[in-house]
């Protein structure tokens, strides 16, 4: 639902969005906001795969055995 939206952009109202933020921050900004939400985004990746390996890590480890409790 909450895309719906979407289904009724058509080309010319994209073409419309586009103009007008090219206007508003200028065709270099854009590049610019572009490479840094890409680099967010990677760091974001990134941290999410540290941490799911850091929680593999933590499960893999095993309880002491008999012989080491006694």
């Amino acid at each position: 639902m909450p895309f719906l939206i979407f289904n009724q952009l058509g080309p010319a109202e994209l073409i419309i969005i586009l103009a007008i933020v090219v206007v508003l921050f200028g065709a270099s900004r854009i590049g610019d906001i572009g490479g840094s939400i890409g680099r967010g985004i990677r760091e974001f990746r990134r941290e999410v795969k540290e941490g799911e390996q850091a929680e593999k890590k933590e499960t893999t480890v095993t309880e002491p055995s008999e012989e080491e409790k006694v």
